[in-house]
Formats: C-alpha cells, structure tokens, sequence
C-alpha cells in the first residue's frame, strides 16, 4: 500500500542571497525530493526587506525577486512558490492567501533554521520541524550566546549533525530532542558523470565561503569557520602532484591570507564565476575531478558529524571526495569513493589513492549516493521519524 500524499511547506532561503548556488540547491534537494515521492510541496521564503537586492527595499523588481523567479521557473515549481516579504502579506508568486489556504490544511512544516515566522502559515500546520544545516553553531549561539535561534513554535527538530546528543559531542542540545538525517539528494537530477565522463577542471575542487557567521570560543577552545581549517592544511599542495582549484569567497582585504594561499600553490577560483546559479553549480561540480572537502573548525572540534550537501551532490556525480573528518564516519562508509582526512598528511595520502586508482573511486562515489543520499531514501524515513506519514 502506498503511502499517503501529505501537504508539505518546505522554508529556506534561496532569493535572500542571491548568486549562491550551492545554497539554492540545499533547499531544492527537500522540495523537489518530496514531489517526487508523490507529496503536495509548497515552497514560502521569507525574506527581510534589509536583505532585498534592490534600491527602496521593494519586493517587486528586485533581484532577489528576478532570482527567485529564475529559480522555481527553471524547476518548474513556479505555481507552488512564494517569495514572502518578512512580516507583511506581500509576496512574488502565489499570494499570501493562497499561502494561508494551504497552511490550514498543511501537515508539515520543514523550516529550515526557523525561519518563517508567520503565525498564519505555522500555526494551523500539525507537524512543525525545524531543519538545521549549520549543526554546532546554531546549538552554541543558543546556548551559549543566549542568541534566540528561533526554536519556538515548532514540535520537532532535525539536524544534519549526526552525532548531536551523543556523549562525546560537544555540541549542547538546547533541551530538544535531534533528529538526526542525511542530507537529500534527487539523483534523477543528479545524474553519474562518471571516471568517463569530461572534466573541465583537472583536480581537486570545492565551493565555500572563508568567513561565515561569527565563530565561538568555548572552554578555551575556538569553534570556528573555514578560514582556521584551511589555514591548518595551507601547505597542502605542496604535499601532493594534484592541482588544488578551490572556489572560495574570500574578500579582498584578506592579504595575508590571499598570500599564503598563492604562495603555497592554491590556485583560487571565483565562486561568483563557477557557482551563482543552480547550473553553474552543477557543472562546475560534475565537470571536476574530485573534491577537496574543507569542513569549518566548529564542525571538526564539536565532533558533530556533519556531511556536506554539497560533497553529497560530488558523490552523486561520480566525483570522489576527500573530505575533513567530523566523525561522519559512523554514519557514511569511508575508504573508497569517500575518503576522510584529519591532517594534512592524510589527505595528500587520500589523493594519491584516488590518482592511483580513479575509475574505482569514481564509481565507489556514486554508489554511496545511492545508497545513503538518495532522496528516495532519505525523505520516507524523515518523515516517518516525524509521524507524518
């Protein structure tokens, strides 16, 4: 017997920062994944008016608007989309009655980091999730910073951290109960290019952002961004014969970083050239060779075991990952297609066993997606973990 279609609201951010690729594809992973199992999906983001891309702060025009809309057009989600001006009714696609009708007979809510607010469109919903992408920090700036991360008003919470609630995780559970999950990848979207497949950049790539939202000092120990990982590994490619092609976001101030990074041979890409859009993105991943995946220090230092969705969207590919250790190990196989790292050493090591043998590599990688990313998979157990099914 199959099961039940469900009356969905997935919230996240796409528009509010427009040009990020890889951030409009973590939300489209949920909304998409879930139309696919047969599910009535609505998709609301909230937007401030700080945040407009546009002068006045009109809604209308701006190009977090013409972004959005470029978005669901392209997905074909364009009559189950709304962008939603922050604290008023006025919204770009379906208008905020419609979106009211919906939430009135709607039987879950995934609000990612809590952010939809509406009382009109979460309180009527029956089960309200909290999604959190940003394990470690969201939990530490609550309690540790008494910074209102937005937990009220929601039944549930899930989390991508995988060990959150364990004894040897250092990230505080704020009184809640986690539930933990993969991230979702829909692999008809993301299909295997393969060991045959064409490469346009010969060597190990990412996509990240130097500096995030602000790091956290707890117990004399600093919980920070990219930037304290990648200056621990800055000798790397002086450590093995790949090329090392990170796109990173870094601002141009950074001169002692931009230095150390030139010097000791990482040839940086522009995130803005590679990964702006949804397919951007998606070339630029199924077009490298493998990936050098980089976690923030707060990931590595709370043992979190947090995963990347985009080092899933590499795996789904065909592209292996070398990727920093969380303690993701316990949830994912490592060793082929997947390799973890801690040290520098490591992964110069981890990079050599994928030049000796990439084929195998290679379609190891897409084999993990199947297996552990797939949305097919993924979603039907998240949803069951939260009795909507």
């Amino acid at each position: 017997m199959n099961p039940r279609s469900l009356k969905i609201i997935v919230s996240g951010m796409i528009a509010a920062d427009p040009g990020q690729g890889g951030a409009t594809w973590a939300v489209l992973q949920y909304v998409l994944g879930l139309k696919r199992l047969g599910h009535e999906v609505l998709l609301i983001e909230p937007i401030q008016r700080e945040s407009l891309q546009a002068s006045g702060g009109l809604l209308q025009g701006s190009r977090s608007a013409n972004y959005f809309l470029d978005v669901v057009r392209r997905f074909g989600i364009e009559r189950t989309s709304s962008l939603l001006l922050a604290d008023t009714t006025q919204t770009v696609g379906l208008s905020h009655a419609s979106l009211v009708d919906f939430a009135a007979n709607a039987d879950l809510l995934i609000n990612v980091s809590g952010m939809l607010r509406d009382p009109a469109l979460t309180d009527p919903v029956r089960v309200t999730a909290y999604l959190d992408l940003d394990p470690a920090f969201i939990q530490m700036w609550n309690a540790m910073e008494g910074i209102d991360m937005r937990f009220d008003r929601h039944s549930h919470f899930i989390t991508i951290g995988q060990r959150i609630g364990q004894p040897d995780c250092l990230v505080p559970t704020c009184g809640r109960s986690w539930i933990t999950t993969l991230q979702p990848v829909v692999l008809d979207e993301w299909p295997a290019i393969g060991p045959d497949g064409p490469i346009e950049w010969q060597g190990l790539t990412t996509i990240a952002n130097w500096r995030g939202y602000g790091s956290i000092e707890h117990n004399g120990q600093l919980f920070g961004q990219k930037v304290h990982s990648v200056r621990a590994l800055i000798d790397l490619p002086r450590q093995t014969s790949a090329n090392l092609l990170p796109a990173i976001a870094i601002h141009a101030g950074e001169t002692r970083d931009l230095a150390a990074l030139q010097g000791n041979g990482w040839n940086l890409l522009d995130p803005a050239d590679v990964a702006s859009t949804p397919e951007r993105y998606q070339r630029f991943i199924q077009r490298s060779w493998a990936e050098i995946g980089i976690a923030k220090s707060g990931y590595v230092h709370s043992r979190c075991g947090w995963f990347s969705d985009r080092s899933a969207c590499y795996l789904a590919s065909g592209r292996p990952v070398v990727a920093q250790d969380t303690d993701f190990a316990e949830s994912l196989p490592t060793g082929e297609g997947l390799l973890r790292f801690a040290t520098t050493a490591d992964a110069a090591t981890a990079i050599e066993q994928i030049q000796r043998d990439y084929r195998r590599h290679s379609l190891k990688a897409r084999q993990i997606a199947q297996e552990y990313f797939d949305s097919n998979r993924v979603l039907p157990r998240l949803l069951a973990e939260l009795g909507v099914t």
